[in-house]
């Protein structure tokens, strides 16, 4: 087993529930192949959750506390820890993204950073206020190297209509964006639909998120002020993917997408 460090008990419950992990096995003289057979984990995976890269799961819980005879404690502590915010649910959001082997995004009001120019992540920060945003757009300029990765990650992309008519920056601006989204549109392993306005009212008008499909399961992730929530739950994920599939089938498809794409810049010109 690694020698790292567990996490810093204080700093968050997901912490706590690391370093007791840990804790528990050593107590029990376990090494990490018997915990893994224990979890239903590999000797890595049992390391990473340890070390706080990995979170326990529900299921993985429920047979500590089972083989364990915790009286439930491992899964009381998941729930627990779900409850509350999180402040590195964004950057664990975004480690998650950077593996991903699938990805479907659903995106209400703004272009997902990931499909971001420079200028466009430039005026949104400088709007919203943001300190130092030259170190920002450079990170979230960096965060695009998925894009390129091999092999290519397959993304499924759903925006509103509103996404790509409300210019950010400026017409200019916004034409280089809605230019650059048309050539990502043309990328085998991505599909890029709009949700047009006369399709009227559906479930994703109260806001953004993303569902992502790593080696080790989904997981989903949700945008709001102030930090989205990163969720791990096997159901909850569930519901979000019925949630896009149900927003999708209002969405266009994806050469009557682009067209509407093509048609909001040419009205900006």
């Amino acid at each position: 087993m690694s020698t790292n460090p567990p996490p810093d008990p204080k700093t968050s419950m997901w912490a706590f529930i690391a370093f007791h992990l840990r804790f528990c096995r050593n107590q029990r003289k376990l090494n990490g192949d018997e915990l893994g057979k224990i979890i239903n984990c590999s000797k890595a995976t049992v390391s990473r959750i340890e070390n706080g890269e990995t979170r326990l799961d529900e299921i993985q819980a429920s047979s500590l506390d089972g083989e364990w005879a915790t009286g439930g404690l491992f899964t009381l502590m998941v729930w627990y820890a779900r409850l509350g915010h999180d402040p590195d649910w964004f950057r664990e959001h975004v480690s998650y993204e950077a593996r991903a082997l699938e990805l479907k995004i659903y995106e209400l009001a703004l272009i997902p950073g990931l499909f971001q120019t420079e200028a466009y992540a430039r005026s949104l920060m400088e709007v919203a206020g943001v300190e130092d945003v030259d170190t920002q757009v450079a990170a979230r300029m960096a965060r695009k190297e998925i894009l390129e990765r091999r092999p290519r990650p397959q993304l499924w992309v759903l925006l509103t209509q509103s996404v790509l008519d409300w210019p950010y920056g400026g017409p200019e601006v916004m034409r280089e964006q809605l230019a650059h989204l048309l050539e990502l549109a043309l990328r085998p392993n991505m599909s890029i639909r709009v949700i047009p306005r006369f399709a009227g009212s559906h479930i994703g008008v109260d806001g953004a998120f993303k569902v992502l499909r790593v080696a080790e399961g989904d997981v989903a992730y949700t945008e709001a002020h102030g930090g989205g929530r990163l969720i791990l739950s096997t159901e909850e994920v569930r519901m979000f993917a019925t949630r896009y599939d149900r927003i999708g089938a209002k969405a266009l498809n994806e050469d009557s997408s682009r067209s509407l794409i093509e048609q909001v810049m040419e009205a900006m010109r």
